[in-house]
């Protein structure tokens, strides 16, 4: 698969920025979309992910500032960041997986930087 971010940058503690990320490799009936999170010196974390079905989950910590979106037709996955914080700061990586049996491995996008100055 190819997965291609884009809306990473720097803001402002309160400020927002939105994420998109465009799948232009397999594409599966029923799949999974998310994004993830890596900030230095610390394992990537779940963000936020979203089934095919519009079936969403958060991490407790963007809970309420964060929505993340798809438009199948387009095989777009948006993650809307509201009142960022500098705790938001990290590189942020687009993750695609059809929902088959066996589960398949996914794929990972290249990653966008976010930085929020405090």
């Amino acid at each position: 698969g190819h997965l291609v971010e884009s809306g990473g940058g720097l803001v402002q503690a309160g400020g927002s920025l939105r994420l998109s990320c465009v799948n232009s490799g397999t594409i599966f009936s029923s799949s999974v979309m998310g994004w993830y999170r890596q900030a230095p010196g610390k394992e990537r974390e779940l963000v936020a992910t979203i089934t095919s079905g519009g079936d969403t989950n958060y991490a407790e910590s963007v809970k309420g500032r964060f929505t993340i979106s798809r438009d199948n037709a387009k095989n777009t996955v948006y993650l809307q960041m509201n009142s960022l914080k500098p705790e938001d700061t990290a590189v942020y990586y687009c993750y695609y997986r059809g929902i088959t049996l066996p589960p398949g491995p996914g794929t990972w996008g290249q990653g966008t930087r976010v930085t929020v100055s405090s």
